[in-house]
Formats: C-alpha cells, sequence, structure tokens
C-alpha cells in the first residue's frame, strides 16, 4: 500500500530562521518545535525542516508513506537503487529510509506503525 506523499523534509541553515519563514508561508505554527525538528501540518502533509547535513540530507526530499517499508525499500534496490539512508526508527515506531535512484533522485519513505 503506497499512500503517496504525505511528508516533505527541507535541510536549513538556521532553523530559526526558516521557522519564521515557513510560519509565514504556510500560514501556521509548528507542531514541533525542537532543535533537531521543526514540523508543520498543512492539508494533510508534513512539512518538516530538519538542520542542514542532517542525515546527509543536501536539498528536499519527498517521503511516500507504505505499508510496508522494508518491501517498498527492497523494491527500489532491486530497480537499481541504493540505500541513502537504512530503515531506522525516528520515534513512536515511525520507520523512515531513503534511497538514491539511478537518476540520482533521493526517494523517501515513511512506514507509520499500525
Amino acid at each position: 500500500m503506497n499512500e503517496g506523499i504525505k511528508t516533505v523534509l527541507y535541510p536549513v541553515k538556521d532553523v530559526a530562521k526558516a521557522k519564521t519563514r515557513f510560519t509565514q508561508l504556510l500560514g501556521t505554527q509548528p507542531y514541533a518545535d525542537q532543535p533537531y525538528y521543526v514540523g508543520f501540518k498543512v492539508a494533510g502533509q508534513d512539512i518538516g525542516l530538519v538542520p542542514e547535513g542532517s542525515n546527509g540530507m543536501t536539498g528536499a526530499i519527498a517521503y511516500y508513506h507504505v505499508g510496508d517499508i522494508q518491501a517498498s525499500l527492497q523494491g527500489l534496490l532491486d530497480a537499481g537503487g541504493e540505500t541513502q539512508q537504512k530503515v531506522r526508527d525516528v520515534g513512536g515506531g515511525r520507520l523512515v529510509a531513503s534511497v538514491k535512484d539511478a537518476d540520482d533522485n533521493v526517494i523517501g519513505l515513511i512506514q507509520d506503525p499500525a
């Protein structure tokens, strides 16, 4: 099962300044406000700000929400992708991973707990 892109993470140089910009852009206050992650919810999407260089991020990553992260990851690897970030729990049972495809696009995957 693939629920489509519901999360986009942006690496930022200055989290505080970016939080101000995104608050203005999105017209809402963040639901999460930590030094390592600032998160906004807008129209069913999660927009997150992370310190530049977090987990090797060099640009924005769109995350597909999937029912089986291991199977989705393996499918991308079988299609020629390379692991960018191994599956890891980022808290509360939420699993994330990312793959770089043959065109150097980074594809993010998220599996939320059942």
